[in-house]
């Protein structure tokens, strides 16, 4: 009976509950720690069954990572897009991202964590990072009367890129700590800088 419950779920459906095992599982035993029938198991799959959807451990890693650059930049293009002040949008879309965060732990700790060793694998995340920054970036570039050195532009902005992700990292090992808290700590050094940009003399 149960065979037969697993056979008729629907393929997309079965590929996403594979899915969310695996990032589970990734992030708790790093990929060189997580077998595919470790994944097939939890899944309720057989390994044969997981390899119609997946050819390799690292095609799977791969997919998550697309799956979750995906998810966080649709939120945070949808808290840049807004029409508000630069304060308001950076308070908004930092919420959005932590918000993420807090509801997919083994995300962050994909996307920021230890790679794998997989020449695919980091230059995916390069190029990851590479996107995260130019969205910093294009926060501030547009926004008027921002008085910042344009040689100070990329180098601001993966400042900002990498504490966050660090910031994140460090959020899932301390969940006693509010949303509100790091979104607020993040915020304020954002602002603070800025400011300081807009009183910088010509």
């Amino acid at each position: 009976m149960e065979g037969t419950r697993r056979r008729r779920l629907p393929k997309a459906q079965r590929r996403l509950a594979i899915e969310e095992v695996a990032g589970e599982l990734f992030a708790e035993h790093g990929y060189a720690g997580t077998r595919l029938e470790d994944i097939a198991a939890r899944a309720g799959v057989t390994k044969q069954l997981l390899y119609k959807h997946f050819r390799s451990k690292e095609e799977l890693y791969l997919t998550l990572l697309a799956r979750y650059r995906d998810e966080i930049l649709g939120r945070l293009g949808a808290g840049m897009a807004r029409p508000a002040p630069l304060a308001d949008r950076i308070a908004a879309t930092t919420d959005l991202w932590f918000a993420y965060i807090e509801e997919n732990p083994h995300a962050a700790t994909l996307l920021f964590g230890k790679g794998t060793g997989s020449p695919e694998v980091e230059e995916f995340l390069r190029e990851n990072h590479s996107t995260a920054r130019a969205l910093q970036m294009a926060l501030i570039q547009a926004e008027p009367g921002i008085g910042l050195p344009a040689e100070h532009l990329e180098p601001l902005a993966e400042f900002y890129r990498s504490a966050a992700a660090g910031l994140a990292l460090w959020w899932i090992e301390h969940p006693e700590v509010s949303r509100a808290t790091v979104v607020q700590v993040v915020v304020d050094s954002w602002l603070a800088r800025l400011e300081f940009a807009q009183r910088r003399p010509d």
